[in-house]
């Protein structure tokens, strides 16, 4: 017997014990061992062989759909196709199947099958005929944002098409400004005839807001469960664990890219079940080529979002989100190294909870705190919000304005919200309310992803701006309709969304004000020489404002540093009233650019760390997996 006769009965012989997916590649120069091992990982993990076979890169994409192709006898189509303007997204990707855009004879459908698909065609080859073609999934998702572009990108702004009170594309409505011009000239003619009784009324409307901030602030901080994470008991085995698919929307950040990269490939997940989404601008060229000249594993995958209004993070989000194959969904940022344990935690933690559970927020951790002064600052309100004050309002089952980044969602939630508000800045703050208004709740992840702060004035003023204009945003698009608010919040949790979002820019514009009126009264000693009863009563309410105010900017500061044991940063504490200056001089700016540039987005890069608290800004992966 020949050579070639011995391995076509070998093949024959062996061909029974693979699954059908990969039986095939036998006769087309594929290894037995590799085959062996993608069916063993395919049985360990639950998911088909081709998927463990690709995505544990045993073999290449091409490669596989190549054989596929030639098994079926069907043509094989390289990255150049065009498929009809009408293909529906993201219908043909899920399917993996598409109408070619053919003037001329040849294929009319293109298939890109993966998983138990693949099954089926190979054991019915007979209803199929010769107009179809091959293409590998990657392929397929070029052609079809290349070719559906504008389809697309109008649909990543469904939110606003399907609610738009829910959206602030709108802007205000007609009713929010005749009531804003109403109170301003009510304002301006109190102060004009009745200054005494205008700025008394003022300042005790204003201090009920503050005060309310203040014991939000000081009861989510006293609540806050501890910051160590908790571990599933016991492990989870690979097969019981679902598809979890990660968004991380990237501009302008091929300097992190490698890191990024190490990061999720550093996650403790079956990669068959991972579902990594890099999305990209279609005109950021740097990324494009950053991400060319790398070889990602191979469950990643890149989008390039094709051109559309507005240029936004979530419109991005919304795009990526519409592909996902997860039961979960969580995004991360370009700078972020999450635990590698995170996606296990939250998986733990979903099934712990109650269906109506529909976020976990992980803890947001600065790990370039040496930088300079700002980065200390930055580290130390990070603390206080994702240490302190977040778990604790997740605790009290009040709203939580979510952070950009390591939230975990279920998917089946975020679609029927329609995602992000692609015309909100501050996206994350506006699902978070979006989500209590829905009546779903949000919990803490106590696990860690380290993060990279601006360290230099320019792009942190930047963010500031954008955070700012986005809890206007959140702001006015939220109080169109306060009494169905009121109705689905119930008064607790109303009252509580109000001030965090409010309260949060009243505070941030008010504080120069209140500031600079208590430091002139304490100069001139009349702040504590009142002669009338009125004037006590105000002196009293100063007072009891500006103790409050302190104890509300350094309590959760203090309760956040000392549960991540930072000591160091300790007398940072005292210095946070001339921060949170800062922070209102970019609030102000914020005003000013919500009338002229509702949409801008102040971009803010990343890659320019000096120092790194753990060593995984620099590129190293302690064994720790960077927890504090």
């Amino acid at each position: 017997m020949t050579i070639q006769g011995q391995a076509f009965e070998t093949a024959a012989v062996q061909a029974p014990t693979l699954p059908i997916e990969i039986a095939f590649l036998l006769q087309r120069g594929v290894s037995h061992a590799a085959l062996h091992r993608a069916a063993a990982a395919a049985r360990r993990i639950g998911c088909t062989s081709d998927e463990a076979l690709i995505k544990l890169n045993l073999l290449d994409e091409e490669t596989y759909y190549r054989a596929l192709a030639a098994e079926m006898g069907f043509a094989f189509l390289e990255s150049d196709f065009a498929v009809s303007p009408q293909t529906r997204f993201p219908d043909a990707l899920l399917l993996g199947m598409a109408r070619l855009a053919r003037e001329t004879s040849g294929p009319d459908y293109v298939l890109a099958p993966a998983g138990l698909p693949v099954g089926w065609m190979l054991s019915r080859r007979r209803p199929f005929g010769r107009g179809f073609a091959i293409a590998t999934p990657t392929a397929l998702t070029r052609a079809v944002l290349r070719s559906c572009g504008a389809a697309i990108a109008r649909s990543a702004n469904a939110l606003a098409d399907a609610e738009p009170h829910r959206s602030y594309r709108g802007g205000a409505s007609r009713a929010q400004k005749a009531a804003g011009l109403s109170t301003l000239a009510c304002v301006v003619a109190a102060a004009a005839f009745a200054p005494r009784a205008a700025l008394a009324c003022f300042t005790v409307l204003s201090g009920l807001t503050f005060l309310a901030m203040v014991t939000v602030r000081l009861g989510a901080a006293r609540e806050a469960p501890p910051v160590r994470p908790i571990r599933p008991s016991p492990r989870a085995s690979d097969e019981a664990l679902p598809t979890y698919t990660v968004i991380v929307p990237m501009r302008r950040e091929h300097r992190v890219l490698p890191r990024l990269v190490a990061s999720l490939r550093a996650l403790d997940y079956p990669p068959p079940k991972l579902q990594a989404i890099i999305a990209i601008e279609a005109d950021d060229h740097e990324m494009a080529a950053a991400l060319s000249g790398m070889r990602l594993p191979a469950h990643f995958e890149v989008l390039v979002a094709p051109p559309g209004e507005p240029r936004t993070k979530p419109r991005a989000l919304n795009i990526a989100l519409a592909i996902a194959r997860g039961e979960f969904v969580t995004v991360y940022d370009a700078e972020d190294v999450p635990s590698p344990d995170q996606l296990r935690l939250a998986v733990a933690a979903f099934a712990q909870a109650p269906a109506n559970v529909a976020c976990l927020q992980a803890r947001l951790v600065i790990d370039n705190t040496d930088d300079n002064w700002l980065t200390r600052f930055f580290t130390t309100e990070y603390a206080t919000l994702f240490d302190a004050i977040n778990p604790g309002l997740a605790a009290l089952d009040l709203p939580v304005p979510l952070g950009g980044t390591s939230n975990h969602f279920r998917t089946a939630v975020l679609r029927e919200l329609h995602g992000w508000d692609a015309f909100n800045v501050t996206e994350d703050a506006d699902l978070g309310i979006r989500l209590a208004l829905a009546g779903y709740r949000v919990r803490d992840l106590p696990s860690a992803t380290l993060e990279e702060a601006p360290s230099s004035w320019k792009p942190w003023f930047g963010q500031r701006i954008r955070w700012m204009k986005g809890f206007m945003q959140v702001v006015i698009t939220h109080s169109r309709h306060p009494g169905a608010a009121l109705k689905a919040l119930g008064a607790r949790r109303f009252l509580a969304a109000v001030t965090l979002t409010l309260g949060t820019v009243a505070a941030a514009l008010g504080y120069p004000i209140f500031t600079l009126v208590t430091l002139l009264a304490m100069l001139n000693g009349t702040w504590l020489a009142a002669s009338t009863l009125p004037e006590a009563f105000m002196s009293g309410l100063g007072l009891t404002l500006f103790s409050a105010g302190l104890a509300a900017m350094t309590v959760p500061a203090v309760i956040g540093l000392k549960r991540r044991r930072w000591w160091r940063l300790l007398p940072y504490v005292p210095l946070l009233p001339l921060y949170y200056g800062l922070v209102s001089i970019a609030a102000w700016q914020a005003v000013i650019e919500l009338m002229r540039h509702p949409f801008r987005w102040h971009k803010t890069e990343h890659g320019f760390a000096r120092t790194s608290r753990t060593g995984l800004l620099n590129g190293g992966v302690p064994a720790d997996g960077g927890r504090d």
